[in-house]
């Protein structure tokens, strides 16, 4: 006879005040009808246009903004693409320069006359990066509030292709650092792991899966190591490609890839940004969905670019979410939004004001001008730029009740703190919860279900309360015991013990 799931002996995790989220089931003893749901952002538009007018026709970046203490500001290194005759293998038509902005709250940018290189006839402009080093020289870049030595207070990737590390006291004048380049194409992420001390790199490469994702990570952005392949696109992608096509071909109010062919192409993580988060990593997995195959001169692939999630508790293992839908997909074309063809992340998402800024670049068209219908080309203009999204705090997953009463049951755990404090939107239902003792699997006393009181409200720190007070600490001890979690109409983001 199997065990019964109830009284599994396992070693009892800690519950203290970092949260307990529900991307993966490692903590989870048992579910019963309820569905875990994938959080829905807000989206805030662009914030960074390109200056059309002057020939800037496309913005992005790699990087998420900076804050600078100092200046209390923040600051963001990104690309700006201008319009150019056509150059190289490719014919390409923009030549991207590495700029910086800066903000006071993260939401309205201005552009700083920097000075330093000449462009268009004037060094009245806010180019960071010689423009002869070409594309992207700037990949990555971050603050490093804990490097003692002010000189190497930035550091960053340079390179399109394969990532040299450098460091510099400004973020505008940089020193090599004596080591030897990551390898890698021309996607790439780039954070610094305050969970592991270390620094996180994950770069594209070529596998037999298409483009994939590896990793490699550092403790003094010098001395690398290389952790091999973490993320490839697989089988389930590859059906779910077609799908993600024909369902913009088939609605009217999106705008469809300018060519599709009858190729049966694979779908390839074209690059995932991550970030660490209450004892885990998240990962942001863009999926490249290819429509048609550019014919020559240009070359690539029509298609749509959208993200996904992943977690992970190692960087290594990753495991997709929600059954692999769509977290920041491609948006109706209305002329205004820029989410029409590509949604990709900045970099790391920013935790502040109590909720998770998103920073994404948008991009209405994939491909050249001449495969779009006419009615397109003014658009061509302002092609792509960055954006902004909110996500509630904790917002990633969320296990959720209908109007059937549905049951959560944890593994067994020791409460570090006093109270329960439960992120959660109950507004027009309840949550209950019940603390069970481990040894004898029964209830405990004055923390039972018909003791407590009923949570019913949209909170971030709603605290659990019994009739007998709040304080469950008071009441178990050290003892390891279990919750039970007991929901209608109501959608649970995030436990802990407070």
């Amino acid at each position: 006879m199997s065990a019964s799931p109830y009284t599994t002996r396992l070693e009892p995790f800690s519950l203290g005040a970092q949260k307990e989220l529900f991307l993966d089931d490692d903590h989870v003893n048992s579910l019963t009808r309820l569905t875990r749901c994938m959080g829905e952002v807000e989206r805030m538009g662009p914030i960074l246009e390109p200056d059309s007018d002057a020939g800037e026709v496309a913005m992005q970046t790699r990087s998420s903004p900076i804050w600078n203490p100092e200046r209390e500001i923040w600051q963001w290194w990104y690309w700006g693409n201008w319009a150019c005759e056509p150059y190289g293998r490719w014919h390409t038509e923009q030549m991207p320069l590495t700029h910086l902005a800066e903000s006071v709250d993260g939401i309205h940018w201005t552009k700083p006359n920097i000075g330093l290189y000449e462009w268009h006839g004037s060094r009245h402009n806010n180019i960071v990066m010689d423009p002869e080093l070409g594309a992207r020289a700037l990949y990555h870049i971050l603050r490093d509030e804990r490097e003692p030595d002010p000189a190497k207070r930035y550091k960053a990737m340079m390179g399109q292709h394969g990532r040299k590390p450098f460091a510099s006291p400004d973020g505008l004048t940089w020193t090599e650092l004596p080591t030897e380049q990551i390898a890698s194409s021309d996607e790439s992420h780039l954070f610094y792991d305050e969970q592991s001390e270390r620094f996180v790199a994950l770069v594209k490469r070529g596998t037999v899966w298409g483009r994939s994702v590896f990793l490699a990570t550092s403790k003094d952005f010098v001395n690398w190591d290389e952790h091999g392949i973490v993320m490839h696109a697989d089988a389930q992608d590859w059906d779910n490609r077609w799908s993600r096509i024909s369902r913009v071909l088939q609605d009217d109010k999106y705008l469809s890839p300018p060519l599709v062919d009858e190729e049966n192409h694979m779908a390839e993580t074209y690059q995932m940004a991550a970030m660490p988060y209450e004892g885990m990593y998240v990962g942001f997995v863009g999926l490249f969905n290819p429509a048609g195959a550019i014919p020559p001169p240009h070359m690539n692939h029509t298609g749509l670019n959208q993200t996904e999630l992943a977690c992970s508790r190692d960087l290594k293992r990753w495991r997709r979410l929600c059954d692999r839908q769509v977290f920041l997909g491609v948006q109706p074309w209305d002329g205004v939004n820029y989410d029409c063809q590509q949604v990709l992340l900045c970099g790391r998402p920013v935790v502040r004001d109590d909720a998770i800024w998103i920073y994404y670049n948008a991009a209405r068209f994939r491909g050249h001008k001449e495969l779009f219908d006419e009615k397109y080309h003014p658009w061509f203009k302002a092609i792509s730029t960055m954006c902004l999204a909110k996500l509630r705090l904790d917002g990633f997953v969320s296990i959720d009740a209908g109007g059937d009463r549905g049951e959560l049951m944890t593994k067994r755990l020791r409460f570090e703190g006093d109270r329960l404090s439960l992120n959660v939107n109950a507004a027009g239902g309840r949550i209950r919860v019940e603390v069970i003792d481990d040894a004898s699997d029964t209830p405990i006393d004055g923390l039972t279900l018909a003791e407590c009181q009923p949570v019913d409200v949209d909170d971030l720190q709603a605290i659990v309360r019994w009739e007998g007070g709040e304080s469950v600490r008071s009441r178990i001890g050290d003892r390891p015991v279990r919750l039970r979690f007991v929901m209608e109409q109501a959608s649970l983001f995030s436990y802990c013990a407070v």
